[in-house]
């Protein structure tokens, strides 16, 4: 049997979390540096120690014949993670379905996430986007949902996350190209992470040019722009932020720095991508980790007080459980968090019974739906070095064009054709087998020529839709249908909606202009196949979709109680002290990656957290 890390000290705690990633760490982080006594319970396994556990999973990375964004890091059938791999299409635009979730949606939901210290903040991509101002009111446009605030309420929170996650961009080309309103003289913790050969080469040919949006009717200008990165670069020196360490400039000039490594996802062997470990590493004494502890339930009281929570620990080589249900106990002013990923905090809600009163719990699950297009550009463009995407067009993510199809963003990918079709040595082994005259294959330096020639001109656009908060798609369970540990393992509904296929539509009629610009050759391929589950056709055209991995909705906060499940401070409206924390919260997810946005939710709900949790705004009982 595994070695098994010691118990928890006794509690009763200030705070118990449930979840040790993204979220999860960063409330952790702050009540424990207000002295708050605080337990993070995380399903998955813990390192025991960062620098080995990191060698660990880059050498698993390595090995895995299938190099998917969970490849590096073990996981249990205790605690399984949904993988990408988990899904199959069939002929016609069908799918089938395997692993942890159970989908019986028309569509299939193409995203995973990781159940393991750290949560999917390990395998993330790196891209730290804030959201734009008219994302938080896309209710406004017609589909979709406002937030229950504005761009500027969550602002100072996101120069904090920015700060914590070391975020490299340029701040006058946020503002010029992007539109978002930055406070006066604000500059990035880094400088911008460099543009990749391919960015240059598509900057010259596209800026100032412009290509018609057939869903809007308007012609769009295009400017190639960088990408905002949680990874470090070039510290500023001019970056005070809104800290308050005096040493965290001087620290962020000893961090290793980006290499140019072309494995983000999963992995930065040098690592200088931001994970939560990062910010674990900062955890005052007063913050306690238990590993490979999977929550089954909260406890509340007759009043609807959240008094502490169930969980099963397991063995790590078998996944069978380990001793008795165990209860983590609250203090009587004590709280609550729900940090465990959208649908993993739907799945815990509905299992415990609680905050679904008007039957909103695990409704508006979104994604960000990713059309991909790929071709062949006319000379070498040097794929396949640096980050996966270090700039982006953004010029179809705002304006009114988006109250007729989904807005959506494009970026520009310098992964060749992987997330497309596979990794170079797909294509070395159709050259194998017919890439020579008269269908044989190719060998020797014919070979080598053709690889080389085909490779290096690889490139890929990524148009990553929003989709609107859409109750139908959503998060139940079935108690028939458990898991390893018993606990009742989560059921999707998911589809598209008339909204995202028409962004999707509009999508590949822009693809299509810019790749006649750049006089490339298209090769993308839509139709079904077992490689592309998310397939559908829409106006006699057919389509395939993949999942960013932005899982949102599920516990939507809101202004009331009828139609949502937490408040502005993601707060459960039926429990005062139970919070359910991350994108789960989100109303809408805009076009940016969301994970800098949940990170900033997280920081300004800790605050509030605090607030919960001092003396005298227990007594004033508000």
């Amino acid at each position: 049997m595994t070695a098994f890390p010691p118990e928890a000290p006794d509690g009763p705690w200030d705070v118990i979390v449930a979840g040790a990633g993204f979220a999860g760490s960063l409330v952790a982080a702050r009540l424990g540096a207000h002295g708050h006594r605080v337990l993070v319970l995380e399903a998955g396994r813990r390192s025991p120690a960062p620098d080995h556990g990191h060698q660990d999973h880059l050498r698993a990375y390595h090995a895995a014949a299938a190099k998917v964004p969970n490849s590096p890091y073990p996981t249990s059938p205790a605690a399984p993670s949904p993988d990408v791999t988990d899904l199959v299409g069939t002929p016609g635009g069908g799918y089938r379905a395997t692993g942890h979730l159970r989908q019986r949606g028309p569509l299939p939901y193409g995203s995973g996430y990781l159940r393991a210290n750290g949560g999917t903040g390990l395998a993330w991509t790196g891209l730290a986007l804030r959201m734009h101002p008219e994302d938080f009111r896309a209710g406004d446009f017609g589909p979709g949902r406002n937030w229950p605030f504005g761009y500027h309420e969550l602002e100072p929170y996101y120069r904090q996350a920015e700060e914590e996650l070391g975020v490299a961009a340029a701040a006058e080309e946020q503002r010029a190209a992007v539109g978002l309103p930055l406070p006066a003289g604000y500059v990035f913790p880094n400088h911008q992470i460099a543009r990749s050969h391919l960015d240059q080469v598509l900057a010259q040919a596209l800026d100032g040019a412009s290509v018609h949006d057939p869903e809007a009717g308007r012609d769009v200008r295009l400017r190639v722009t960088g990408t905002p990165h949680a990874r470090n670069g070039l510290p500023n020196p001019s970056y005070r932020g809104g800290s308050t360490d005096p040493t965290s400039v001087a620290a962020a000039q000893h961090r290793p720095r980006c290499a140019g490594h072309a494995s983000c996802v999963p992995i930065c062997p040098a690592q200088a991508k931001y994970t939560p470990l990062r910010t674990q590493q900062r955890w005052s004494d007063s913050v306690t980790l238990v590993a490979r502890a999977v929550v089954s339930r909260v406890l509340t009281d007759a009043n609807g007080r959240a008094t502490g929570v169930r969980y099963r620990r397991y063995d790590d080589a078998t996944g069978a459980p380990v001793g008795p249900v165990r209860t983590a106990s609250t203090g009587p002013a004590g709280l609550v968090v729900l940090a465990a990923h959208a649908i993993e905090n739907a799945r815990l809600l509905l299992a415990s019974g609680l905050a679904n009163r008007t039957d909103q719990v695990g409704r508006h699950l979104m994604d960000h739906p990713v059309l991909l297009t790929w071709g062949l550009m006319p000379r070498q463009i040097g794929p396949y070095r640096g980050p996966g995407s270090t700039a982006g067009l953004e010029g179809f993510r705002f304006g009114a064009a988006r109250a007729r199809r989904a807005p959506f963003r494009i970026e520009i990918g310098n992964w060749g054709w992987t997330w497309a079709t596979g990794t170079p040595d797909v294509r070395v082994a159709e050259l194998l087998r017919q890439g020579g005259r008269q269908g044989r294959g190719l060998f020797g330096p014919a070979l080598r020529r053709t690889v080389g020639d085909r490779v290096g001109r690889e490139f890929a656009l990524q148009f990553e839709m929003e989709q609107e908060a859409d109750p139908a798609n959503r998060v139940t369970i079935d108690h028939r249908d458990v898991d390893r540990l018993g606990h009742p393992r989560p059921v999707l509904h998911y589809d598209l909606s008339e909204h995202v296929k028409r962004g999707m539509a509009a999508a590949r009629a822009v693809s299509d202009q810019l790749f006649a610009r750049l006089g490339a050759e298209d090769h993308t391929r839509h139709d079904p196949d077992p490689g592309r589950p998310g397939c559908f056709e829409y106006r006699g055209r057919w389509y395939a979709y993949r999942g960013a991995g932005h899982s949102g909705g599920t516990h939507l906060m809101g202004t009331s109680a009828a139609d949502s499940v937490v408040d502005p401070w993601q707060r459960c409206w039926d429990h005062p002290n139970l919070y359910a924390v991350g994108c789960g919260s989100m109303p809408s997810l805009g076009t940016s990656n969301p994970s800098l946005t949940m990170a900033a939710l997280a920081l300004r709900s800790a605050d509030q957290m605090h607030r919960d949790l001092t003396p005298r705004h227990l007594t004033l009982g508000t």
